[in-house]
């Protein structure tokens, strides 16, 4: 199976849904911290827990 960038899918909902990802990976980090939760997300194939501190610091640009 041939992989394709999905910025050129013929069908434009395929095309806009990285951008709607975005924005609602966007949005979980935003609740999970003002809620004091963490999220979980796969890192290099591995799952991994992120807690709301790290969160917080990488919204303000601390992270490495």
């Amino acid at each position: 199976m041939k992989h394709q960038d999905i910025s050129t899918a013929k069908d434009p909902d395929l095309r806009a849904s990285f951008f709607a990802m975005q924005r609602a990976a966007a949005l979980a980090r935003k609740v999970a911290i003002q809620t004091e939760t963490g999220i979980v997300i796969e890192l290099d194939g591995k799952l991994v827990r992120v807690s709301a501190d790290e969160l917080r610091k990488e919204a303000l640009g601390d992270a490495p």
